[in-house]
Parts: C-alpha cells; sequence; structure tokens
C-alpha cells in the first residue's frame, strides 16, 4: 500500500509539473521578449542595424569582386598603341575599384613609377576604406550585445532580489524564479544578435580580403605594363 500510495504521489506531482510547463509554453515569443525590459529594445535596434549593414554592404563588396576579365586587356591595348584617352575613358565608363584605381594610374602617366605606383596605392586604400565602411560598426555590434544583455540580466536579478526583500515574510519561491527566467531574456537575446553579427562580420570581412588581393593584382599587372620594354618600330 506504501509502494502504490508512493507513486500515486509520483504520477500526481508530474501531473502538475506538466500542466505548468503546458502554461509556461503558450507564452507568445512577443510577451517573453517585453519582459526583458527597455534593454531588449536596444537589443533588437542593433540586430535591425546589423542585419542592414550586412545585407547592404554584402550587395557592394559582391559587386567589387566581380571583375571584367577582358578590362585589362584592353587597357594593355590602348596603351600600347599610345591611346590614353581612350583608356582614360575606358576606365571612366566602369562603376568598379580597379577602374578607378587604373584610372587615376593613366592620368599620372610620363611622371616616376614610383610616384604612379604610390598614387595608385592611394587610391587602392581608399576603395577598401569605402568596401569596409560600417564594418568596425558590426564588430561592435557582435561585441556589445552580448554585454547589454549581461546587464540586462543583472539588473533584472537586482529587481528580482529588491522585490523578494520587500515582501518580508510573504516571500513566495516562485516570485525569484519568475523575476530569473524574465532576467535571463536579455542575454539569450544579447547572445543571439552578438553571434549573428560576429560571423556577418568574418564573412564580410573574408569577401573584402578578395577584393584587396584583386585590386593588388591588377596593380601589379599595370606596373609590369609600363615597364614593358617600348618595341621599335
Amino acid at each position: 500500500m506504501n509502494l502504490m500510495l508512493l507513486l500515486a504521489q509520483i504520477n500526481l506531482a508530474d501531473t502538475t509539473a506538466a500542466g505548468g510547463q503546458a502554461g509556461e509554453i503558450t507564452m507568445s515569443y512577443w510577451n517573453l521578449a517585453l519582459k526583458g525590459g527597455w534593454v531588449m529594445l536596444i537589443i533588437a535596434f542593433l540586430s535591425i542595424v546589423a542585419v542592414y549593414i550586412f545585407v547592404e554592404r554584402w550587395f557592394v563588396i559582391r559587386k567589387a569582386s566581380v571583375e571584367d576579365n577582358n578590362f585589362m586587356n584592353r587597357i594593355r591595348d590602348y596603351i600600347h598603341d599610345g591611346k590614353i584617352d581612350s583608356a582614360l575613358a575606358l576606365c571612366q565608363s566602369s562603376e568598379h575599384p580597379v577602374s578607378r584605381m587604373l584610372e587615376k594610374g593613366i592620368q599620372m602617366i610620363g611622371r616616376p613609377i614610383n610616384d604612379v605606383h604610390a598614387a595608385i596605392e592611394n587610391v587602392g586604400r581608399l576603395e577598401v576604406y569605402k568596401l569596409e565602411k560600417g564594418l568596425p560598426s558590426l564588430a561592435t555590434i557582435a561585441g556589445g550585445a552580448p554585454m547589454l544583455g549581461f546587464l540586462g540580466t543583472v539588473i533584472g536579478m537586482i529587481i528580482a532580489f529588491y522585490t523578494m526583500a520587500n515582501a518580508g515574510n510573504n516571500v513566495d519561491i516562485s516570485m525569484l524564479s519568475n523575476g530569473i527566467y524574465a532576467a535571463l531574456v536579455t542575454t539569450v537575446a544579447g547572445l543571439i544578435v552578438g553571434i549573428v553579427a560576429y560571423f556577418a562580420y568574418n564573412i564580410l570581412v573574408a569577401r573584402v580580403e578578395k577584393v584587396v588581393f584583386i585590386l593588388e593584382a591588377r596593380t601589379n599587372d599595370f606596373m609590369d605594363l609600363l615597364n614593358e620594354p617600348v618595341e621599335e618600330s
């Protein structure tokens, strides 16, 4: 009889716990997010900014990484034929970092090679700077969002314990548990935003490095072109 009574009590406890869990599952993510307080608003704003930066930079960097394979051949032919104006017109008609970089080099043809190379490198650095626009902000979000989440959790814990302290003898364990899970919402949200922003940042950095490699390769091609011996007719 004692064994049967014990099993009945365990079954009753399991049923009660299951009922409590079912009640908690019905809570929407929106209501759960609202329990995070004002910190959740900041984290939500940072998530929107991170998504915008990633999408906008993705298309800009992707466009810069697509290269016309025949571009350098046409530049080489124009310069060999002495058609400097045609080479400049070709560069100006293309919206690409390589074309803007070579345009500066073509404009300085006739000056010392070191000056031409320095001018091209300056333009190249400027183009890379344009491509990296927004990436520092994305890196800041990747590091700052989890910290804001932890801040929200600490504030929530302080509020929970303060409420318990003021409750006096009417302290209920549910008061602490509700305060804790509401406080942990900000940590989860901050970690999610931070992790996504971290991966997004590294993806964009890798694609920028690909464009940098293209710029360096075309710089070397152009300098080799200027150093080619002139064929005598």
